[in-house]
């Protein structure tokens, strides 16, 4: 019988059959003696030990289509980041070193901007201009009046789909909208420091339909960029791709070299001036982690 691993706590791995239920299973000891671990995300095969109470052995692991090292998850084919339009406001530098985080694992990634019933609606647009145009799919929601929740949900069916975000943004609040039976623990805004209280402990799969699952973890709450070396920084951002080659000089990095050709699609308004920003910060901060 083949499931997916929905949980892991303890040695005891929760694995999802379609059609039937969570099965709690043990991984059998040859897993140990070849180091080999499964993992939330992974697609196995069991045995059934007590059909009744749902009592099965991993025996068997298939073949992984990707695989995270931080959180460590399998089988992630899309991204889903979320971030809240207001309280707190959006921290665009931090999403855009989410976004270099995905271009990393080469996962496409939809951006939920979530709790529009207290936002300021030019604010709207111009969110989905800068990143439409980094090739992120964008979407709008509210958990209090529904909101894009329903086009949201459509977004994620047929994938396995990672959850990120920082805290207090309603990644809680929308799991419990899109997945029936959840009712996972809301954290609650620290009026102090204008931030949320985690709520994920540990790694877990939800199951949307059959086929479709979403992935909440711990891991993904604070980030770092991905890349170690600042000079291929520039290659995980996505709007540069087009005008590599164009510069005046070979292995331009787009920060302080003349005839850039990607300072001129800044200038000229091709290029969004927040997003270039944010590459330059990363850039120097790779710069200064590299020389301590």
């Amino acid at each position: 019988m083949k499931g997916k691993i929905i949980k892991g706590i303890a040695g005891f791995y929760y694995v999802h059959v379609a059609g039937i239920g969570t099965y709690e299973c043990k991984a059998k000891g040859g897993f140990r003696n070849q180091n080999i671990k499964p993992l939330v995300g992974d697609n196995v095969e069991i045995d059934i030990v007590d059909e009744e109470k749902l009592l099965g052995n991993i025996v068997g692991i298939l073949p992984r289509s990707s695989q995270m090292i931080r959180p460590a998850v399998a089988n992630v084919d899309q991204a889903l980041l979320v971030f809240a339009i207001s309280s707190p406001a959006p921290n665009l530098r931090l999403l855009d070193s989410f976004l270099v985080m995905m271009e990393g694992y080469e996962l496409p990634t939809i951006i939920c901007f979530n709790k529009i019933d207290e936002a300021q609606q030019p604010e709207l647009p111009r969110l989905a201009d800068i990143y439409r145009k980094s090739g992120c799919g964008v979407i709008f929601t509210s958990t209090v009046t529904g909101e894009g929740i329903r086009e949201l949900k459509e977004m994620l069916i047929g994938h396995t789909t990672a959850l990120a975000g920082p805290s207090g943004v309603g990644k809680s609040s929308i799991l419990n909208a899109l997945v029936e039976n959840v009712h996972m623990e809301t954290g609650s805004i620290s009026d102090k420091i204008g931030r949320g209280k985690h709520t994920t402990r540990h790694s877990e799969v939800f199951v949307l339909e059959d086929d479709s699952y979403i992935l909440d973890t711990p891991g993904f709450t604070s980030l770092s960029v991905m890349v170690d070396d600042k000079e291929k920084l520039r290659f995980y951002i996505p709007e540069f791709e087009m005008y590599e080659g164009s510069c005046r000089f070979a292995g331009c990095v787009h920060v302080n070299e003349p005839d850039c050709a990607v300072k001129k699609a800044v200038a000229e308004g091709m290029i969004n001036q927040l997003r270039y920003d944010s590459y330059v910060d990363m850039y120097h901060e790779l710069e200064n982690t590299r020389k301590r």
